[in-house]
């Protein structure tokens, strides 16, 4: 049984042209916008004082930017299953675009040509959270949208496509941790103010 005691805090990277635009950015390496490092110094201003077991990054620079700026850069280990999930051919283009073309389109349901299956990123979500799983104390987390939703899925082991049911905006805080036994939603969406 895992720790009782572990709690993930969980960071979505900050504002970027494409997260505005609606556009999916999964391996696309885009910068932070002006308004994506206010918020990630504003996480900073909300972490602060917190003390963290470890510190992990998804390796795309708009995480370890957001990282950086909100003062956890020293510390922070790189991990290639926080990355964002692989978009394929969708790379770049905005649902409404993917809907002119196939009007039902869901991500969630109908996946991506070319790109990664549902089941591949909640296996690194499943990866991540086994590697987790034994620590005491908190770890803080940056990452993506849709992984860090397909994550909080699997942390309740309920499907990846679960991770629909889980709104994430950039720059936002969450926590999983336990309430008795049970593994829960501790917090979610928690925007930190610019």
């Amino acid at each position: 049984m895992a720790s009782q005691r572990l709690e993930l805090v969980l960071v979505r990277h900050g504002d970027t042209e494409w997260s505005r635009t609606g556009r999916h950015t999964g391996r696309t390496d885009v910068a932070l916008t002006a308004t994506g490092r206010h918020e990630a110094e504003a996480v900073g201003r909300r972490l602060a004082g917190r003390e963290f077991v470890r510190v992990l990054s998804s390796p795309a620079s708009r995480a370890l930017e957001t990282c950086r700026l909100a003062g956890f850069g020293d510390r922070a280990e790189t991990d290639a299953d926080l990355r964002e999930w692989d978009y394929g051919s969708y790379e770049g283009r905005t649902t409404p675009e993917i809907r002119a073309e196939r009007p039902d389109w869901t991500l969630w349901n109908d996946g991506v040509p070319d790109g990664e299956a549902i089941a591949d990123v909640g296996a690194r979500a499943d990866r991540v959270l086994a590697e987790l799983e034994t620590i005491a104390g908190a770890v803080l987390v940056f990452a993506h949208g849709h992984f860090l939703r397909v994550l909080a899925a699997r942390w309740l082991e309920l499907a990846p496509a679960s991770g629909r049911l889980f709104a994430l905006d950039p720059a936002t805080v969450g926590a999983l941790g336990y309430e008795h036994e049970w593994r829960v939603i501790r917090r979610w969406n928690e925007l930190c103010g610019a």
